[in-house]
C-alpha cells in the first residue's frame, strides 16, 4: 500500500502525467491510430486498436500490426470496399485470444454498416449521448448494444462479439470502450481528440488489471473486483485532483503498473 496524503498524491500524479509524454508511448495500441491524418482512418484504427487491446502486450501489437497490414494500412478505404466474402478470405486464419475469424469478419461488416449509414462512429455514438448524464455509462450501453444488433441479422451473437461489446449497465467495466472514448475525446500528446462534442469530465477510466492494481495501492478504490463500479469510484477520486479531466492520468498509471515502475 502506498501512503500519500491528497496533496502528495496530486503532485505525484501530475509529475507522472508530464513524464509519460509521446516519447514513452511504445508499446501501446494508441500507436496505430496515431499513424494517420484522415479523420475516418484515425477513428477506425482507434476503434479496432481498442477492441484488440487485451492480453499480452506482445500479442496485442502482433495482432494489430497484422490487422492493419490486411487493411493495406488504409482503414477507411478498406471499410468502404468491404464485403463478408472478402473478409472470410482475408481473416480465415486470424485469431486473437477470444476472437475467432468469424467474429472479425462480422466486426468489419458492422463497421461497414455504420459508415454507410452514419458516416462515422462519432455520429452514431452521439445519438445516445445526453449532456445531463453524469458520465457515459448509458451511452456506452446503448452504443454497444446497437453495434451487436447490427450483427444479429447475419447470425446469433457469438461469445467473441459479446466480449467485444460488453454492457456497462450489466456491470462490466467496459475497459476497451472507455479506452476508445479516452482516445477520441481527450487531446494531448497521447490522446487523439477527434470528438469535440463531449467534455472530458464525462469520461470514465478504462480499468484493467494494471489500473486496478495500482489504484488499490493508491487507495483510489475500495472495490476488490474489476467492474463498472470500480471504474466510477476511481474516476470520482481522480476528479478530486482534476474535475474537468480526471482520466488524464490513465496512461501514466497504466504504464507504471504494466512496466512495474515505482510510483
Amino acid at each position: 500500500m502506498i501512503n500519500l496524503n491528497k496533496q502528495q498524491l496530486k503532485r505525484k500524479l501530475d509529475y507522472h502525467y508530464r513524464a509519460f509524454d509521446k516519447s514513452t508511448i511504445s508499446p501501446d495500441p494508441v500507436e496505430f491510430p496515431q499513424r494517420y491524418s484522415n479523420y475516418c482512418d484515425i477513428e477506425i484504427s482507434a476503434f479496432l486498436s481498442s477492441i484488440f487491446a487485451y492480453g499480452r502486450v506482445v500479442q496485442i501489437q502482433k495482432s494489430l500490426t497484422l490487422l492493419h497490414d490486411l487493411m493495406d494500412n488504409q482503414p477507411y478505404n478498406f471499410i468502404q470496399n468491404y464485403s463478408i466474402k472478402k473478409g472470410e478470405k482475408l481473416f480465415k486464419n486470424f485469431i486473437h485470444r477470444f476472437y475467432k475469424p468469424e467474429d472479425i469478419v462480422l466486426l468489419f461488416q458492422i463497421l461497414k454498416i455504420v459508415y454507410d449509414n452514419y458516416e462515422s462512429l462519432n455520429k452514431l455514438f452521439l445519438l445516445y449521448y445526453f449532456e445531463e448524464d453524469k458520465n457515459l455509462k448509458n451511452a456506452i450501453s446503448f452504443f454497444s448494444n446497437n453495434l451487436k444488433s447490427l450483427a444479429k441479422a447475419k447470425q446469433d451473437i457469438s461469445p467473441g462479439l459479446k466480449f467485444m461489446f460488453p454492457d456497462s449497465m450489466k456491470g462490466s467495466a467496459c475497459k476497451r470502450m472507455n479506452l476508445f472514448l479516452r482516445w477520441m475525446i481527450r487531446k494531448d500528446e497521447i490522446d487523439l481528440g477527434l470528438w469535440k462534442e463531449i467534455p472530458t469530465s464525462k469520461l470514465v477510466i478504462p480499468v484493467d488489471t494494471h489500473i486496478a492494481k495500482i489504484c488499490k495501492e493508491l487507495k483510489l478504490t475500495e472495490h476488490k473486483v474489476v467492474s463498472w463500479n470500480m471504474a466510477e469510484e476511481i474516476t470520482n477520486n481522480l476528479a478530486m485532483f482534476n474535475p474537468k479531466d480526471p482520466v488524464k492520468y490513465d496512461f501514466a498509471l497504466c504504464h507504471i503498473s504494466m512496466r512495474k515502475m515505482q510510483f
